[in-house]
Order: C-alpha cells, then sequence, then structure tokens
C-alpha cells in the first residue's frame, strides 16, 4: 500500500510547491461546465471534466460555424433610407429617427458550434479517494489522479500544437488494470462508426442557428448537402491490454496503460467558400494527421508540444512574491470577496489568461470568439460570434503587451477578410466608399447591421464603427513591432476604414462633423423632455473611435511616405470633428447633448474610448481627462465581467493603482447564485477562472491581464512608464518580459513599493524616455543590448 501512495505524496507535494502562480486544481471532478478545464492548441480544444466513473471532453474545432458565406448584397437598396433618418435626427425627431433606422438592417450571423463529446466508461471496482484534477499551465496539461482501492489511476490531456491532436494517456499503478469502453457523440447531427480500428465521428453544423436571445421556430435548421462537415477521428495508438470493437464503441479491458490520438477536422475552405460544395476534405485532413503523428511516441508528443507551447508562455514572468497557498483552487476562489483577494491568485489568473490566448488564437484568419474555442451549445450565448463594439477587441488586447504578437495574426487577417464585406456594405447602406463593419461579424466575415431587416433595437444592431475599431489593431501591432512590412501591407485595410468615416461625417447645425445615424454602444438617453431612445447623431464613442483611426492612418501614412493628399483630408477633418464636451455635473458627456443615461451605471464605457485602449483623452487633455474620471466614478467598479475588467485599465491610465486593484477584486470574487453551489451569478468569476458576464465570456480574462499589464508598464504615450499604477497591497514583486511600444522588452521589480530593478532591451537603436513616478529620464537603447535605468 505505502508503495502505490508515494507516487500520490510526491503529487501532493509538487502541487503545494507550484500551485501558485502556474497550476489550477481541484478536489473533485466538475460538474458543469464552468468547473471543468479547458485545453487547446489554438484550433482544436475541449472541455475536460474529470468524472471518474463517466468521464467527458466537450470538443471544439474553432472553424466550425453555422451557416454559410454571406452575401453582402441583401439588402442592395438600404442606402434610400438614410437620408430621411438623418432629416429626422437633425429635426431632433429622435422617435422616428428609432423607427427608420431599422430599415438599415440585415441578417443576423451564424453561430459558433460544439463538435461533439469523446466519452470514457470506466469500471472501476469501488469508490475513489485522494481525487486531483490539475490544469498545468507551465506546461500546458490537464491530469487527473486518483486511488480506488489500492491502484492508483491516472489521465494526463494535451492539445498539441505542433501535431494538431489531442494525445491522452491513461495509467494505472496497482493491483487493479484500466478496463473501459470509448465512444464519440454530438449534439448536431453527425454518424458515428468504427473503421480500421478507430472512432469516426463525422457530421455537419446547421445551416442556420439564430441568436439564443430570440423565440423563433425552427432556431437551429440542418439541410441535407449544405453547411459545414466536420469529422473526429480517435486511435488507441498504444495499450498493453485487449482491445474489442463494437459498432460504434472501443472496449479496452486488463491495461496498464493506454495512449489515445484525437484528430479533428471540417471542411471550412475560407469565409467566401461553400464548405459543402467548394469544402476541404477533412477526413483526409484528420487522417493525415494521425498518420504524420505515427512516427512519433507519447514522450516524443509531450516534449514537442511543450517545447512550442513553453517558447510563448515563458516569455513573461510575473510574481507578487506572496507565500505559496496551499488550498485548492476552487476553495481559494471562493474565498475571495470584493474587498479580500488571494494575493497569489493574481499571478494565477494572469498566467491563465496568457494560457488561454496561447490556447485558442493559432488558426489565420479565424480569431477567437466570445468563448474563445470553448463551447458546448448550438444556440451559445450571443452565437458565440464576434462582437466587435467591444468583446472582440478586449480578446486582444493583451497579446502586444504581453510578448504574444503572433497571436494577434488570426484577428489581424480576419480584418482583410471583412474588409471586402464591409466595402459592399458600405456601398449598398451608406453609399460611402471604404468599408465598414456594424456590432456583430462571425466567421463568414458579416459586416452588415444586424436585426433580421428591421427586428434588431438601434440599441444594439446599427452602431457602424466596428470596422473602424478593429483597424486600430492593426496600427498597434505596428507600433509595438516596428515591422514596416507588414504595416505597408495592411495600410490599404486601415485606410479603407477611415475613408468610410470620412464620407460616413456630415455637418451638424454648428459647423462641426459628427456621425449621423450614431448610437452609443448598447446604451439608452434620456432626453431632457423624458424622451428614451438610442438613435442620435454624433455619439461620444463614434468620435473618439474616428479620432483613433484618423491619426492611425496619418502616422502610418507618414511612417510610409505615402498618400499626403489623404492625409491632409483627414487633419483637416479632424479639425472639424465635434469636441469632447463636458456635462453639467463635470463628467464626460457620452451623447452630443448635454442628456443622462436611463442606466447611468451601463455597464459599456463606450464614450471612454479616448482614455483606454484610445489615446485622445490623456494627461496632455487634462480638462477631458478629469471629466473621464468622473464619468468612471459614476459608472462604478461594478458590473459584468468584461465591463469590470475593462475598468483596470482605465483606471490604470487616470494613474490610481488602488481603483484599478479595487477593480481586480471584484473581478476575482466568486458570486453563486442564492447559495446554490450548482448556480452562478453576478460578475466576476466562475471556480475554473473563466470570465462571468454571466455566462461565460472569455473576455473578461483577457481584460483582465491586460489591465494588469496596463498596471505595470504604459508606453501609448512618448515614453514609457514603470510602475504607473502600482497598488500599496502589491508590495513586492517581479514583471519580466512585457512588451512596450517600439519593440521593447522591459524586466521590472519592486520591494516595499518601491522601484528595485528597470531593465529595456531594444531590436533597434533608439532614444527613449523613460518615466518613473515623476522623474523623467532619456535614455539610449542600443540594439539588443539590456540597458539598467536607476532613479
Amino acid at each position: 500500500m505505502k508503495n502505490y501512495l508515494l507516487p500520490i505524496l510526491l503529487f501532493i507535494q509538487y502541487i503545494s510547491l507550484f500551485s501558485q502562480s502556474d497550476k489550477l486544481w481541484y478536489t473533485a471532478p466538475a460538474d458543469f461546465f464552468e468547473e471543468a478545464l479547458p485545453i487547446g492548441n489554438g484550433k482544436i480544444g475541449a472541455m475536460v471534466y474529470g468524472k471518474i466513473d463517466t468521464e467527458r471532453l466537450s470538443l471544439n474545432d474553432i472553424t466550425l460555424w453555422s451557416g454559410e458565406p454571406v452575401n453582402p448584397y441583401h439588402n442592395p437598396e438600404a442606402y434610400k433610407n438614410l437620408p430621411a433618418v438623418r432629416k429626422a435626427l437633425f429635426n431632433e425627431d429622435y422617435a422616428a429617427a428609432d423607427t427608420l433606422v431599422r430599415k438599415l438592417q440585415g441578417n443576423f450571423s451564424s453561430a459558433y458550434q460544439p463538435l461533439g463529446n469523446l466519452i470514457f466508461e470506466f469500471n472501476h471496482k469501488g469508490p475513489a479517494t485522494d481525487y486531483k484534477r490539475i490544469l498545468d499551465l507551465s506546461k500546458s496539461q490537464a491530469a487527473v489522479r486518483y486511488i480506488v482501492g489500492n491502484t492508483i489511476f491516472s489521465r494526463i490531456y494535451i492539445a498539441s500544437h505542433p501535431d494538431q491532436l489531442i494525445d491522452i494517456s491513461l495509467t494505472s499503478k496497482g493491483p487493479d488494470k484500466l478496463n473501459f469502453t470509448i465512444l464519440m457523440n454530438s449534439p448536431l447531427k453527425y454518424h458515428s462508426s468504427i473503421e480500421k480500428n478507430q472512432i469516426i465521428l463525422q457530421g455537419n453544423a446547421p445551416v442556420r442557428s439564430a441568436p439564443n436571445y430570440l423565440q423563433v421556430r425552427n432556431a437551429v435548421e440542418f439541410i441535407d448537402d449544405r453547411g459545414t462537415r466536420f469529422i473526429g477521428i480517435l486511435r488507441i495508438n498504444k495499450t498493453d491490454g485487449t482491445i474489442k470493437y463494437t459498432d460504434t464503441s472501443i472496449q479496452v479491458t486488463n491495461a496498464r496503460m493506454a495512449e489515445l490520438r484525437l484528430s479533428m477536422a471540417t471542411s471550412f475552405n475560407g469565409f467566401d467558400k461553400d464548405p459543402f460544395k467548394n469544402g476541404k476534405d477533412e477526413k483526409k485532413i484528420a487522417t493525415t494527421i494521425l498518420e504524420n503523428a505515427a512516427k512519433y511516441s507519447f514522450n516524443d508528443i509531450i516534449g514537442r508540444h511543450e517545447k512550442d507551447y513553453t517558447s510563448l508562455y515563458n516569455r513573461v514572468k510575473f510574481d507578487l512574491g506572496v507565500k505559496a497557498n496551499e488550498q485548492d483552487t476552487y476553495t481559494r476562489i471562493r474565498s475571495c470577496t470584493p474587498t479580500n483577494t488571494d494575493l497569489g491568485l493574481i499571478p494565477l489568473y494572469f498566467n491563465y489568461g496568457r494560457y488561454l490566448i496561447i490556447s485558442s488564437s493559432r488558426t489565420p484568419f479565424v480569431p477567437m470568439n466570445l468563448q474563445g474555442l470553448w463551447n458546448e451549445s448550438i444556440r451559445p450565448p450571443w452565437s458565440s460570434n464576434y462582437t466587435i463594439n467591444i468583446n472582440t477587441e478586449m480578446n486582444y488586447w493583451p497579446v502586444e503587451v504581453c510578448n504574444l504578437s503572433e497571436l494577434h495574426q488570426p484577428l489581424l487577417s480576419f480584418i482583410s477578410n471583412l474588409s471586402k464585406t464591409g466595402a459592399i456594405t458600405a456601398k449598398t447602406y451608406y453609399q460611402a466608399d471604404g468599408w465598414v463593419a456594424h456590432h456583430n461579424s462571425d466567421i463568414w466575415a458579416m459586416s452588415n447591421p444586424v436585426g433580421d431587416f428591421g427586428k434588431g433595437s438601434p440599441q444594439w444592431a446599427n452602431w457602424p464603427m466596428g470596422g473602424a475599431w478593429l483597424s486600430t489593431h492593426l496600427y498597434e501591432h505596428y507600433r509595438y513591432t516596428l515591422d514596416q512590412t507588414f504595416l505597408k501591407e495592411v495600410y490599404p485595410l486601415l485606410k479603407g476604414a477611415a475613408l468610410f468615416c470620412l464620407e460616413y461625417l456630415v455637418p451638424d447645425s454648428k459647423g462641426y462633423l459628427v456621425t449621423a445615424p450614431s448610437t452609443s454602444p448598447e446604451n439608452v438617453y434620456i432626453t431632457d423632455k423624458g424622451f428614451k431612445a438610442s438613435t442620435l447623431y454624433g455619439s461620444t464613442s463614434d468620435l473618439a473611435l474616428i479620432r483613433e483611426i484618423f491619426n492611425d492612418n496619418i502616422f502610418a501614412a507618414n511612417t510610409l511616405n505615402i498618400e499626403a493628399s489623404f492625409v491632409d483630408s483627414l487633419q483637416k477633418a479632424l479639425l472639424k470633428i465635434y469636441p469632447y464636451q463636458v456635462s453639467k455635473q463635470g463628467h464626460l458627456q457620452e451623447w452630443y447633448h448635454d442628456w443622462d443615461d436611463v442606466e447611468i451605471t451601463h455597464r459599456h464605457l463606450s464614450h471612454l474610448i479616448g482614455v483606454f485602449p484610445g489615446n485622445s483623452i490623456n494627461l496632455n487633455t487634462p480638462k477631458e481627462l478629469e471629466a473621464a474620471k468622473k464619468s468612471l466614478l459614476r459608472r462604478t467598479n461594478n458590473g459584468t465581467g468584461w465591463s469590470i475588467s475593462w475598468k483596470i485599465s482605465m483606471w490604470a491610465r487616470l494613474l490610481d493603482g488602488e481603483k484599478s486593484y479595487d477593480a481586480i477584486q471584484k473581478l476575482l470574487t466568486y458570486y453563486p447564485a442564492d447559495n446554490n453551489e450548482t448556480k452562478y451569478a453576478g460578475g466576476g468569476t466562475f471556480p475554473n477562472l473563466f470570465d462571468a458576464h454571466p455566462p461565460f465570456q472569455i473576455d473578461g480574462n483577457f481584460g483582465g491581464i491586460a489591465g494588469i499589464a496596463e498596471m505595470l508598464l504604459q508606453s501609448h504615450m512618448d515614453y514609457i512608464q514603470v510602475l504607473p499604477a502600482l497598488p500599496k497591497v502589491w508590495k513586492n514583486g517581479t514583471m519580466n518580459g512585457l512588451k512596450a511600444r517600439d519593440n521593447i522588452t522591459v524586466n521590472i521589480s519592486w520591494k516595499n513599493n518601491k522601484l528595485k530593478k528597470a531593465q529595456f532591451l531594444s531590436t533597434t537603436d533608439l532614444v527613449k524616455k523613460i518615466k518613473y513616478n515623476d522623474k523623467t529620464k532619456e535614455v539610449r537603447l542600443p540594439k539588443n543590448i539590456w540597458v539598467s535605468v536607476k532613479f
């Protein structure tokens, strides 16, 4: 018995030593999605529940969506309704405008789909004890270990990027052996079979999956010979047990070990190709993956996987210098309150966010969606689409500063798809040049205002600034990398987004340029006469984004020494844009007029985009900055998970570390509903550290870690500032490997709340201003040489 228990004891010791910042671990299996552990290789992934008797892995492929390529010409004469909307607006007839603008709507987006489930039915000879379930962030590896009788059963799960498969190892150590049955199923239209000693799961996605918030008939529609096909192939690569096959399952008996390999693929072949008629051969792809991996042992697969993953994960090290907490993650997250947070959870949460990015953002042209990579529902929340009025952008806020620049590419490449459909939308809806996208998109690069041709509320349907906001990511990537080849390639996308905005602007009665129609994403105003609506002209968020995209264009064109006349037109327009307004109460106005919000604490902070992620409101605009601060105080640090995470960065830009930390504490709070452990409420964080909107939305995780980075390093001005928003409770710490703009790697450490070390590594020879507190030094940074700066 003692010999059998030794590995478990060593494992518990291992957990105690390293759980502080690199391990999530639990003492019971997951009962719900929000307790399961995610694995992924940037394209395929799974949620691991870690069940004892009937284990389930829910499976995903990031290219599996409902629908087909969009017809961007679906409302070719929509633009004819635009003059009437503008006339109503400038006549201050907001009721008419709110009704008329619905004629500028098209289809809803498609929905991200689950691929299926891999199920293990174990034949254990008794109850389990000493259970442990782990996600090792340092290795990108999930594991389950428990004892039945005198036997230790172990499982290891990885999703390998180099070999494009999920590899599972099962072992037993003790008198009892492994006995289990494997099968696969799917909530989609599917069939499973045994072929060449493999389980083959095949099927297709629906051609329609209506948004989950719509009460409609035939919400999910499957049509033969249409839609994206999918496949999963499970192969037992190695076992010392006996294998038997049924029509749809594999049985393994009397085994000490078994290694299983799972490949997945879809017929998706690009945003503009029919996935059924012109799709890829998904079976050939999945089969080739397994054949290519056949030359590698399990240890080889693990080694290749870890080498690839750690080359990204190990770039950044974050530590707050607190003693390791030996409690399991569930206990730790349950103990967090809005005023009392386990400090050791903060580096763990930060590292988990980086793990999630690496695990879900490595597929060209297919960015992370509202749930990243992981979804189990045919009608997921908000279709698990690309919600580009904040959420998709937030997904990618951390990638540059967290030294994961290449993982920005799925979004940056997707923008080129969106510009193609968006050019047609610009013409057919607004008679404008350039390209436009609205508040939703999907894998098919849908760009129109959603709403099923008039049924969508203008509150969210008719916002036309999605393309402009996404395009700011193109220039941000350049600012971090200084890659002029990239900038030259994407400049037409930048120009197209700016050109649309330039033509969309119209003069108001005072001669200023404004947008019309306009909204402030998902918010509702109340006029001085008590009328409540969403459609107006010249919202602050629209004009803030236009300032950002115009300035990005100007800087990019000047860098490339091109487009002088276009730059001149943008500069002239910038001088005429309706200025930021401060209300009588002293906050930054969200609306053109000094109106209030129906919901003062609304989750969106759209009128503050100029503070973060933008930069048109900064220390050089003190009046607007103070007004923005008062607006942020009005919104409070409560709200949905992603909204709270946005506020971390906002307060950091305002150099208020205590308010940023207050938001982090609220973000890391666990809110069970009515003390019922099977339900969750409020914002905050779920037991598996997924962000709670609720329900789960991954953008809050990424906004959270972007905020932590912003508290410790800022480079949006003409200098690099270290520890700009350090809260008192973070007394000691280290943050190594973050990136500043101009492709500068930064190492920082502090002790007793004072800077101890600041080191900088530049890829080019340059002179840079470095700031700490009120001191600024101008420092020469030679190419590829670490430079220490003391204050």
